[in-house]
């Protein structure tokens, strides 16, 4: 808001040069003020920067020049002075008396704007939250919302340039919230019972309760600033303190002006309406007499602009008429006056136009007759009832309440309506008659009063007519009667007049100043208890003025005359009181030019109303004192008032964009009210009226000031239908000068708007305000018109764009590198080391990518408008990664050879621009492809071969010991570092097992080879899957060749582990002895790990062009583990068989006919008479079983992968293997039962010794139930195999018992069979 007190200081000092002859600017048309319309606006140093009165740059100034300088610089603040005051009486009467223009009501509603204050006040508020200090409760996702908007929107530059330029609302602040959380509410998962509305809304709740803090911030004081109630709807003395401000008006200054123009007379107001529009007329007509016109684009025009003059003229007449003449008055219509078929009625010369009949000019009065009390009542006896009647003359009677004569007080008061402009009143007072034959009350006095408008109104004692004789002879009565004016009444009065064609004989008569409407007034002389005037006159074409007295005439002491051509009318007061207020009523309704003036000497002539008159020469010596008299008389007409208006828009749009509210160049609506209605009241053209306010609105946007494009449209689109004769306003006159102004402006708003969208990101920072960057897009398209009704070629229109957003991607990356401090490296940039350039690189990308989401995020009304032009999006993105290409390219050559720490930087931009479908595969995403592909190919060509290695080096050393955790495990080899690629890490991490990875491994028995292998084989599978190459060709060519790696590596890891296993079982034990070593299952856990991992890293997903090629080379991957493990599940069941063979060889020494049976026999039996001989054969058969049964039990607990345990114990088929495997326990199991049958097989003839079948029994019937505990299916362990043997060994059994005394000893095959049934 501007200072009163200051406002002469900060604006327009460009009013020094050119405004020096404006208050007595030439009677003709408006002209345009000089070309430099801004010189006035000071620069940096506080002085005027166009100013003639600017002090010299000499170094050393002398006195004599500062001496000089200090008296143009008080004549040009006097003169700046004396245009303001002029400019404020023109604006005031405006104010007081509009007739063309209302306060619009269809505005939209600005907000309040946001300071710096209020903005460092935020950011603290929504800091405290962040850090916990409020009590307001919120979930995770909530604090996340608005840690994002603190630090990307709150925390901002160009925020804070928006707020600094007046331009951002609170309204804007939570759009922007709004907008950002409902991105990621949409995000979030659908929750039952919970609806995403519901959380908005909530979100939004507490977003407002942060952001109110403790205190609202919109709270108002109890009476509310100017600038706070400035989008209502203001009163008068509200647009008058606006004004005041605006124009630097100090208070007297206000009161000495209003007192002066009488802003609270309207009929003073109408009657000055009145004077200027007939002044408008008559410089018409002058200049149509002497031909002297402004410059028009064609010659044809001087007439048509003579016209136009005329019509706005006849029109601001026909708006002032049709005003209500009681503007706020009682009922009072116009009477409908009969007019001529003439349209140019309105026109002041003809006064035949309007007829007046004596019936248009009756009038209606309202009288109020109060009666309080009697005085001098002593006919009556006290205890009498008295009462009075009232009555105007023609009309109803009225009586009081009664009362006792000794106390005659009523204070009743009665209402009359008349006509009569001089009614008589009678007032009676009356007491009951007590005769039983009196028919009416007792008259006891009365009194005849003669009211008028200008009567006293107070209560005063009147003297009562009495009848004869009676004994009140000093009766009186206090009443008051109040006769009210009409407001069309303007004034009346006792005068002489005598006249040529009315009141032809001079006496004395009752005269009423009668307005029927706006632009007719009549003088009536009216009679006692007459509605209708006697004789009447129209005041139009008239001019009243003071006259001298006429000795010759009796009757009159103040004269003035009324003078029209071939009449004159002479009028005669008894004061110079009544006269000046005759004269100055009867100037107003005139219309007249001319002021009328006492002559000095009357004035001492005056001998009643000499106070009055004083009061009003004191009033006329304060205005010359303060120097206002030549502003409230000077012409309307002779001012420059194109000038005028120029700078009272421009200071109106200065304090508008100063005030409490985000305007964004909008007026109030009271400024509009008070512009339009200058406008149209003074001649003001439309179009230099937009002409002034474009340029107004764009050196404000040039200087850093958010304008709404809208408004420059609207503004832009008038003037150039005026110019290309379209008559938006009606008027068909172009001026070479407008058409000049417009060009030049339509140049340099081309200009702005191409800057504006070259600036887009800090022009309409977060896309605020709303729908700005769409708008000017809008109306760009609409500067690059030629004409009103050709639309641009679209080719055109699509060139510029595409210049503007070429210069957008400059200023954009220009400005990242600034902030991202780059620029101020490159300097030192030789010196950095590589990794630290690679960050500035990483981060510097990060931005990139920030820039191009807000911009899709916060401009998506850019998308829309650009619909038409796709590629010009991708086009400026292009440009914008063009040029980080070149940071780019010199961090990634100052990195050493075989450095992979740059992976990171093309996952963070190819992950980006792969899901950008207008930048996925362009030029950017190509070149860096290009820029990556040898990088990858290099990496995996060294990847490859460190494995080969770290498979040769680490099978030769290998120990075969089970290990559980990979990282104790790494190779000696130096390997190229597999780098992790977080999206958001400054730095990349040094090689170690990714956790997720860890838990996977944690439960294997593998050997550290293997181990180490699969994990590197899975790593590198899944570094280049997580690269999402994006060109499908190299992406299927890298995805074969790590299968086919893989399946390369795994394959000789089999074949290792293959040869390894066969010399470990070659070493090892063939008696009872054996125990499996641990270095054996972990070869068995080896080729377990090989065929899982197989199936992950071997298998091809979806490569139609390479599918049936590559399932034939993966089946033979598959074959070779299938066949390499049934291969060692052989070897290690031919080597238990063994073991089993061993103990049956030893068996074969009790063989019924050897020499050996009959000692080992007989030796028993000789022993057995003196001795307890232990079982024969037991602690063979028991050496067997725990021979089986630990063997079980190390391969149950070393071997983890089940489906590979339970090919030991039965034969069932594995659905996810393609080849049907015998399983280790089943194969151990059949091995072993058909041994023994082969064995007893050979012995068919023979009868078994004792000692053979208790220990055959017993290991039969163990290997049974243990085979059987350990989940061997009842089908294999039921073999035709083992029901021979059990036949068998049960008729041994039965012959054994026959032959031998002592049988078994309880080991028998029935007990096994009871054993297997219990």
């Amino acid at each position: 808001m501007l200072d009163p007190s200051s406002s002469e200081e900060e604006s327009d000092e460009g009013l020094e040069e050119e405004s020096r002859d404006v208050l007595v600017a030439a009677g003709g048309p408006q002209r345009a003020p000089p070309a430099p319309v801004r010189e006035g606006r000071r620069d940096a140093a506080g002085r005027a920067s166009g100013s003639g009165t600017a002090r010299p740059g000499s170094p050393s100034p002398s006195l004599l020049s500062e001496g000089r300088d200090e008296p143009e610089r008080q004549l040009d603040e006097e003169q700046e002075r004396r245009i303001r005051l002029q400019l404020y009486v023109l604006v005031v009467r405006c104010i007081a008396y509009p007739f063309n223009a209302k306060q619009p009501t269809d505005m939209a509603r600005r907000q309040q704007k946001l300071n710096k204050q209020q903005l460092q006040l935020l950011k603290e508020r929504f800091q405290a939250f962040l850090n916990g200090e409020t009590q307001i409760v919120a979930d995770e996702a909530f604090c996340n919302a608005v840690r994002s908007h603190y630090e990307v929107f709150l925390k901002s530059d160009r925020v804070a340039r928006m707020v600094q330029s007046g331009g951002c609302s609170a309204n804007d602040f939570r759009e922007v919230f709004k907008k950002n959380i409902e991105k990621r509410v949409r995000s979030l998962p659908e929750i039952d019972g919970l609806s995403k509305e519901t959380v908005l809304s909530s979100w939004i709740a507490k977003y407002d309760a942060i952001y109110r803090g403790e205190e609202d911030l919109c709270k108002q004081p109890n009476r509310m600033a100017l600038s706070t109630v400035s989008e209502l709807i203001l009163s008068k003395e509200q647009l008058y303190e606006m004004f005041q401000q605006i124009l630097g008006i100090k208070k007297l200054e206000h009161q000495l002006l209003y007192n002066a123009c009488q802003l609270d007379n309207a009929d003073e107001q109408a009657a000055q309406i009145r004077r200027e529009l007939d002044g408008r007329l008559q410089l018409a007509e002058k200049m149509t007499k002497e031909r002297k016109f402004p410059k028009f684009i064609a010659k044809e025009m001087e007439n048509m602009y003579i016209e136009e003059l005329r019509s706005s003229v006849n029109l601001l007449m026909a708006n002032l008429e049709s005003l209500p003449v009681s503007k706020g008055g009682p009922e009072f219509k116009l009477q409908k006056l009969k007019r001529s078929q003439n349209s140019a009625f309105l026109d002041l010369g003809d006064e035949n136009e309007i007829q007046l009949s004596k019936s248009d000019v009756v009038l209606s009065f309202t009288l109020e007759i109060v009666i309080m009390e009697v005085q001098g009542l002593k006919s009556v006896a006290p205890n009498r009832i008295v009462y009075c009647t009232m009555e105007v003359e023609g009309g109803e009677k009225l009586q009081t309440d009664q009362a006792e004569a000794s106390r005659p007080q009523w204070g009743t008061q009665g209402d009359f309506t008349t006509t009569h402009p001089r009614p008589v009143v009678k007032v009676k007072l009356f007491t009951e008659s007590t005769g039983v034959l009196a028919l009416e009350d007792k008259e006891l006095g009365r009194v005849i009063l003669y009211p008028t408008s200008n009567s006293s109104k107070s209560t005063e004692l009147h003297r009562m007519i009495v009848p004869k004789n009676s004994q009140d002879s000093d009766l009186k009565i206090k009443l008051a009667v109040r006769m009210d004016k009409p407001p069309h009444m303007k004034h009346s009065g006792y005068l002489y007049a005598l006249g040529q064609k009315v009141w032809k004989r001079w006496k004395k008569r009752y005269f009423v100043l009668v307005q029927v409407s706006q632009y007719t007034f009549a003088m009536c002389s009216y009679r006692e208890k007459k509605s209708e005037p006697q004789e009447l006159m129209q005041l139009e074409g008239y001019t009243v003025d003071y006259t001298d007295p006429h000795p010759g005439l009796q009757g009159g002491q103040m004269f003035f005359n009324a003078v029209k051509e071939g009449d004159t009318v002479l009028f005669a007061s008894d004061d110079e009181q009544d006269r000046i207020l005759w004269v100055q009523a009867m100037y107003r309704a005139t219309g007249q030019s001319y002021k009328p003036i006492p002559a000095i000497q009357t004035q001492k002539l005056n001998p009643k109303g000499g106070t009055i008159h004083a009061d009003a020469q004191l009033y006329a010596d304060r205005f010359q004192k303060h120097g206002m008299d030549e502003f409230i008389s000077a012409n309307p007409c002779k001012l420059d008032h194109a000038f005028l208006f120029r700078i009272l828009q421009r200071q109106t749009l200065d304090h508008r964009l100063n005030d409490s509210y985000s305007c964004l160049g909008w007026f109030s609506p009271g400024q509009v009210f008070v512009l339009d209605e200058y406008c149209a009241r003074y001649g003001v053209r439309g179009c230099y009226r937009h002409l002034c306010y474009l340029t107004e609105l764009m050196e404000h946007s040039e200087n850093g000031v958010v304008i709404d494009p809208t408004l420059l449209h609207y503004s832009f689109a008038f003037c150039a239908s005026h110019v290309h004769g379209n008559r938006p306003d009606g008027i068909g006159t172009v001026s070479v000068e407008e058409k000049e102004r417009f060009e030049e402006i339509k140049e340099r708003l081309s200009s702005l708007l191409e800057n504006q969208l070259s600036h887009f990101r800090y022009c309409f920072p977060f896309g605020r305000p709303e729908g700005a960057l769409k708008a000017t897009l809008s109306l760009l398209e609409r500067v690059l018109m030629k004409d009103i009704a050709t639309p641009v070629p679209a080719e055109e229109v699509k060139k510029v764009v595409r210049k503007c957003l070429e210069k957008a991607a400059l200023i954009n990356y220009t400005r990242l590198t600034e902030y991202a401090k780059i620029e101020g490296q490159c300097k030192t940039m030789n010196h950095a080391s590589p990794a630290r350039k690679l960050e500035e690189v990483l981060r510097l990308a990060e931005l990139c990518i920030e820039v191009l989401q807000q911009n899709e995020e916060h401009h998506s009304e850019g998308r829309e408008a650009f619909a038409w032009w796709p590629d010009l999006l991708a086009e400026h993105a292009e440009k914008f990664w063009a040029l980080f290409t070149v940071d780019m390219s010199t961090a990634l050559e100052a990195q050493p050879q075989d450095s992979w720490d740059s992976f990171p930087l093309f996952q963070l931009l190819n992950n980006f621009l792969r899901n950008d479908t207008l930048l996925c595969n362009g030029k950017f995403h190509k070149h860096l492809q290009e820029i990556f592909v040898p990088l990858v190919v290099r990496y995996v060509d060294l990847m490859e071969s460190s494995i080969a290695q770290s498979i040769h080096r680490g099978f030769e050393q290998e120990t075969w010991q089970p290990v559980k955790n990979i990282a104790n495990s790494l190779p000696n080899v130096a390997l190229p570092k597999v780098p992790s690629l977080p999206l958001n890490l400054p730095q990349i991490p040094s090689f170690s097992t990714p956790t997720w990875m860890a838990s996977l491994y944690e439960s294997t028995n593998g050997s550290a080879t293997s181990e180490d292998l699969f994990w590197k084989l899975d790593a590198l599978q899944m570094f280049v899957f997580d690269l999402h190459w994006p060109e499908q060709e190299f992406a299927h060519h890298l995805e074969q060749r790590l299968k086919l790696m893989a399946s390369d590596m795994i394959e000789a890891c089999v074949k290792r582990t293959r040869t390894a296993f066969e010399l470990k079982l070659q070493k090892a034990s063939k008696t009872t002895d054996l125990r499996i070593p641990a270095s054996v299952c972990t070869m068995f856990n080896v080729l377990v790990d090989a065929k899982k991992q197989s199936t992950k890293l071997c298998a091809l997903d979806g490569g139609q062009e390479f599918g049936s090629q590559w399932q034939q080379y993966h089946s033979k991957i598959d074959d070779l583990i299938d066949n390499t493990v049934k291969d060692i599940i052989s070897l290690l069941v031919s080597k238990f068989v063994s073991v089993l063979e061993g103990l049956l060889s030893k068996l074969s020494r009790y063989d019924e006919g050897t020499f050996l049976s009959s000692i080992l026999s007989f030796t028993v039996k000789a022993a057995a008479k003196y001795v307890d001989v232990p079982k024969p054969g037991m602690d063979l058969a028991d050496t067997y079983i725990m021979f089986v049964r630990q063997n079980q039990d190390i391969l149950r607990d070393k071997v983890n992968e089940e489906m590979y345990i339970e090919k030991l114990f039965d034969k069932r088929v594995d659905v996810l293997s393609s080849v049907t495997y015998l399983r280790l326990f089943e194969q151990w199991y059949s091995s072993s039962m058909k041994v023994i049958c082969v064995w007893l097989a050979d012995r068919l003839d023979l009868q078994l010794h004792i000692y053979q079948l208790k220990t055959l029994i017993k290991i039969v019937k163990k290997t049974y139930r243990d085979f059987r505990l350990q989940g061997v299916l009842e089908g294999t362990l039921n073999s035709k195999t083992y029901d021979t043997l059990h036949r068998r060994l049960t008729v041994e059994e039965a012959t054994a018992s026959v032959s031998e005394g002592g049988g078994l000893q309880g080991i028998t095959m029935k007990d096994s069979d009871e054993e297997e049934e219990g």
